[in-house]
């Protein structure tokens, strides 16, 4: 059998309605220095002397789920911090602060500490300082080991920096960098699918690496490589590849243009030869980032340009595809 997202419980058609539901909501109040709301990949609102804040949160999904399970929860910190920051980044936006909400059912600081640890070191790795947050004990809303995460990160960009796509026109070539593997979406679907069949979690792949190692693989970070790119003043829209996949990410950054994706053009990491057995090629496109964890919008003649800057940051990047109407 092939699962499909739907399957698992999730929608990603509800989902995006979602969204227009709260666009329309919104809409009806005042929006005074508002540059971009919701949406996009991180919202923006101008300041008096020509800066912009930049804003988003999101959490980690059902993969703290499997972590919980396989009692490996530090790397759900980086997965709270790079949901957050690669998509503040998209705009040019260097992170300043972030912030944290830890919901639990009890609270036990030798389980726990473990989350902010990973929080702390993966924001320091990103230039951002871990500013505040909120912990709630809540019994009775989830069991006693039963956990939640959200996370909320703020940057600054120059206005006459920002990055908004505006300048993005046919022809112009995607291009890629990898990523870890399943980063932090489509947990549901695994879940379902793979797990669902009884799957040990402690069981190894290829007889090597074990299968709750392979899905836990924390989401990569792509600021120090997204604000290299920038600087280049060559990059004109970056896509952070996350829940909708590729496609449905890209597109948020082009407009009325599409991307057009060559498939075949990079190696994906190990996890999705195994999902491949159990989810429909088309399923995984629309769900997962299947290898790919950002994409940067750029004109043919300033590739090299932006490769250079990319190279320079120990990164291998990829032609993803290109714009077409």
């Amino acid at each position: 059998m092939a699962w499909t997202y739907e399957q698992s419980g999730v929608s990603i058609k509800e989902g995006n309605a979602w969204v227009e539901t709260i666009k329309k909501i919104v809409g009806q109040a005042p929006q005074k220095n508002v540059v971009a709301s919701i949406g996009g990949f991180a919202g923006l609102y101008r300041l008096p002397r020509s800066g912009i804040i930049a804003a988003c949160c999101d959490g980690v999904g059902t993969k703290l789920e499997i972590a919980r399970a396989a009692g490996k929860v530090r790397g759900l910190g980086q997965d709270l911090v790079a949901m957050n920051v690669n998509d503040l980044v998209t705009c040019g936006a260097r992170p300043l602060f972030f912030l944290d909400y830890l919901a639990c059912g009890k609270l036990e600081a030798p389980r726990l500490s473990p989350v902010i640890e990973g929080v702390v070191e993966a924001c320091r790795e990103c230039g951002a300082v871990l500013l505040g947050g909120e912990t709630a004990e809540m019994p009775g809303v989830y069991p006693p080991e039963g956990f939640d995460l959200a996370g909320f990160a703020v940057g600054l960009v120059n206005e006459d920096d920002l990055i908004d796509g505006s300048h993005v026109a046919e022809g112009d070539l995607l291009l890629g960098l990898p990523s870890s593997g399943l980063h932090s979406n489509g947990f549901s679907l695994v879940r379902k699918a793979l797990l669902g069949e009884g799957a040990d979690l402690a069981s190894t792949i290829d007889g090597t690496t074990r299968l709750d190692d392979l899905l836990l693989m924390p989401t990569r970070l792509y600021v120090n490589q997204a604000l290299a790119a920038a600087a280049t003043g060559k990059v004109k829209a970056m896509a952070h590849i996350t829940g909708g996949g590729l496609e449905e990410n890209v597109s948020r950054v082009l407009g009325r243009l599409r991307p057009a994706v060559d498939w075949g053009n990079w190696e994906r990491p190990s996890v999705y030869g195994l999902l491949a057995s159990c989810i429909d090629e088309m399923e995984m496109r629309q769900v997962f980032n299947v290898g790919v964890g950002f994409v940067f919008i750029v004109s043919p003649e300033d590739l090299s340009t932006v490769e250079s800057s990319l190279l320079s940051c120990g990164e291998n990047p990829f032609i993803v595809g290109e714009v077409h109407r």
